[in-house]
């Protein structure tokens, strides 16, 4: 009981000091996926975007950034950088072509543009699987680190193949202001693991890298960065790994597979990244082996967690290890069906007061399975046969399911659901409201949309949102009066083709940045605001 009185306390100085001092960096910096290590999706300092300017008569495309490949990870923003001897506001892109660049967030001009291919290296195609085409580089959202090296680093995962047929998957560290390679990079990823799965030899896991995508966002803790592995379109064999890499060095310090003695279980989240806390770090593993038998403490015997909202933490030997974990009683025929908890990502809220004056800290998560689910972060509930304990469990709240993440504002959880509208949850007494406050009245086709926020503070909250339409007709940015969704303050059709941008990829996340929102799509980023 002390342990977790201990641990409580911690996410309780975090929940205090540490959300605030992610919301108390400069308005126009944008260092990781959705804003914060919470994942709210929120830029709560947005001054000039209101809900009464945003509107085809005054809002829209202002520009089209250009770069050679698709833009899948959400783009990155440091405002007052010193480049080439000039102060400029920075939008960090990373494309399928294994190219990053550093353009000006205004006039779009390129500050440096880097390759991450070595010489006779491509990328990487896939013609048998329609994920993500024409090719593969860097996918997962990149994320920036302001400490590191002499001037702030960017962090990447590139992935290619060279001319003997040989993939490779690298980790890169490039220096913000110059986009040369830091700390000696890249580091090459490879990684062995106690196990008995697929792609095992001698009681030892490999990670296989022709099979493996980095598709979550990477992630800053602690004085390390993290990455999560999926597949690309489930190609066997693959499983469920999580490194750990010193921000400092580039050299691995922790390696964990979630499935070694199964298969499958892969992250992707479809691109959303872990939450964390000091302490721990949340997320939802895709569908694979579950063991249901468990050991003294309640975790699987053989140390497979497929399907499972899962809290990691470091261990005693500084190794990541399962601290806690949710799995449904009907996991395993979840994971046979492919209707896994994995599809979407985990958000962490702030610390609620309940009806009985009790604090929790509390994370939700959801997936295919039509259900929200709302987690005590001290105690998950872990896994029971016949039914057991969880926090909250929305049944039925995403009729046909969840491929993205939420968003965060004002005490309100926002899920854009696949052919589901954008739904408003409120949190009262440290639980979700079952009837949304509001939605959208028009539905986004597969996969949804993982919603974003711009508000200063408790005003001016908008929610933005992509469509990926499918029909051969432009995908849409929507703007909502985050306090009504039904109330529609602007979509990039209504002004005809001057704000049309064309098309994206799954899973797009736009990203608002000093009185801009920017929106990766397949041939560049389209960049929005006051006309």
């Amino acid at each position: 009981m002390a342990i977790r009185n201990l641990y409580a306390g911690a996410a309780l100085l975090f929940s205090l000091f540490g959300a605030a001092s992610l919301n108390a960096q400069p308005a126009s910096d944008v260092l990781t996926w959705h804003n914060d290590h919470n994942r709210s999706g929120a830029n709560n300092a947005e001054s000039t975007l209101t809900l009464t300017n945003v509107n085809s008569a005054t809002f829209g495309k202002v520009g089209f950034f250009s770069t050679d490949g698709v833009v899948d990870a959400e783009p990155l923003y440091v405002g007052g950088l010193t480049i080439g001897g000039a102060t400029h506001n920075v939008v960090f892109i990373a494309t399928e072509h294994d190219t990053v660049y550093a353009d000006d967030a205004v006039t779009g001009t390129v500050l440096w543009k880097t390759s991450l291919l070595k010489s006779g290296e491509t990328t990487v195609s896939y013609p048998q699987c329609d994920e993500i085409q024409p090719e593969i580089g860097i996918t997962a959202t990149p994320v920036i680190d302001l400490t590191e090296g002499p001037n702030g680093a960017i962090y990447l995962v590139n992935m290619s193949v060279d001319a003997s047929g040989t993939y490779h998957h690298r980790l890169n560290a490039l220096d913000i202001t110059t986009g040369g390679q830091l700390f000696g990079g890249p580091q090459e990823i490879a990684a062995t693991y106690p196990g008995n799965g697929p792609n095992s030899k001698g009681g030892l896991l490999h990670f296989f890298a022709e099979h493996v995508l980095e598709h979550a966002a990477l992630v800053d803790w602690n004085g390390g960065i993290y990455l999560a592995w999926t597949s690309h379109c489930d190609i066997a064999p693959y499983s469920s790994w999580v490194m750990g890499y010193d921000a400092a060095t580039l050299k691995q310090t922790s390696v964990l597979n979630l499935t070694p003695n199964g298969t499958k279980g892969g992250i992707w989240m479809s691109g959303a990244g872990m939450a964390t806390t000091p302490t721990e770090i949340l997320f939802l593993d895709g569908n694979g082996t579950f063991d249901t038998t468990l050991d003294s403490n309640g975790l699987p015997a053989s140390g497979d967690y497929g399907n499972a909202f899962l809290e990691l933490g470091i261990g005693s030997n500084g190794q990541l290890q399962v601290k806690d974990y949710y799995a449904t009683d009907n996991t395993t025929a979840q994971s046979a069906a492919d209707v896994d908890l994995g599809a979407g990502g985990a958000m962490i809220l702030p610390a609620y007061t309940d009806a009985s004056g009790n604090t929790q800290w509390l994370a939700v998560g959801a997936g295919k399975d039509h259900n929200i689910y709302v987690v005590q972060r001290n105690n998950m509930g872990k896994y029971h046969p016949n039914g057991g304990y969880i926090y909250q469990t929305l049944t039925g709240a995403l009729p046909s399911g969840e491929w993205g993440a939420p968003a965060f504002w004002n005490n309100t959880v926002y899920y854009g659901g696949r052919q589901d509208s954008i739904k408003a949850f409120a949190v009262k007494d440290a639980l979700l409201v079952a009837t949304p406050t509001s939605e959208t009245t028009n539905t986004f086709p597969y996969p949804g949309t993982t919603p974003s926020i711009s508000s200063k503070g408790s005003s001016y909250a908008i929610v933005w949102a992509v469509s990926h339409m499918k029909t051969g007709v432009p995908d849409v940015l929507y703007a909502y009066n985050a306090s009504n969704l039904a109330e529609e303050l602007y979509d990039s059709n209504q002004a005809g083709t001057r704000d049309q941008f064309g098309s994206v990829q799954h899973f797009i996340t736009p990203m608002i940045a000093n009185g801009r929102v920017y929106v990766g799509t397949n041939t560049g980023v389209a960049v929005f605001g006051l006309l």
